[in-house]
C-alpha cells in the first residue's frame, strides 16, 4: 500500500522544500564493520595534522603518509583499519577535495584502496606522474655520495 499523496501531482512548493532524499554518501562501510563513536579530539587530530589542500600544490602523496601515520595510531575500539581510515578520511579533506568526495556515486567507495585509487587519479597532476617516471628511470648515483643516500633517495621517490 502506497502512501495516500503518492497519486496527488506534485506542485512547486514541493520541490522548494529542504530535503534529506539528496544527501549521499560515497563511502559505504561494509557490513561487519565494528563502527565506534568518533571523538572530536580524534576528528580535530586528523583535521589540523593532514588537511589536504592547505596549498593546491601540497604533496599528495605526503598527505596520505600524514594521514595514515596519525590515523594507524589511533584505536577506535577494535574497528579494522580499513573502518578507521574510511571513517575519517573525510576529515583531512577541505573544499575541492571535500567537494569531489560529496559528488562520487552513492555507495562507490568500500575499501581504502577504492578510495586512494580514486583520490590520487583526481588530485595528482599527470605531468607530476611523468616527471616521477623520469626521475625514476633516470635515476643515477651521485659522485661522492654513499649508496645508502642514494637508495634512501630512490626510495623517497616511489
Amino acid at each position: 500500500m502506497g502512501d495516500e499523496n503518492s497519486n496527488r501531482p506534485r506542485t512547486l512548493g514541493y520541490y522548494s522544500r529542504p530535503s534529506h532524499e539528496g544527501y549521499r554518501n560515497a563511502i559505504d562501510l561494509p557490513e561487519e564493520a565494528k563502527v565506534s563513536t568518533l571523538r572530536s579530539d580524534t576528528i580535530r587530530l586528523v583535521q589540523n595534522g593532514c588537511a589536504f589542500p592547505r596549498l593546491m600544490s601540497e604533496d599528495l602523496i605526503q598527505h596520505l603518509k600524514d594521514f595514515l601515520r596519525i590515523v594507524d595510531s589511533i584505536d577506535l575500539n577494535g574497528a579494522t583499519r580499513n573502518t578507521t581510515r574510511l571513517r575519517l578520511f573525510y576529515f583531512s579533506l577541505h573544499e575541492q577535495a571535500i567537494n569531489w568526495l560529496d559528488r562520487l556515486p552513492l555507495g562507490s567507495i568500500s575499501t581504502w584502496d577504492d578510495l586512494t585509487t580514486r583520490f590520487l587519479a583526481r588530485f595528482f597532476p599527470p605531468g607530476r606522474t611523468a616527471k616521477l617516471r623520469k626521475d625514476i628511470l633516470m635515476f643515477q648515483q651521485h659522485q661522492d655520495e654513499s649508496i645508502w643516500n642514494a637508495w634512501n633517495r630512490f626510495k623517497d621517490l616511489l
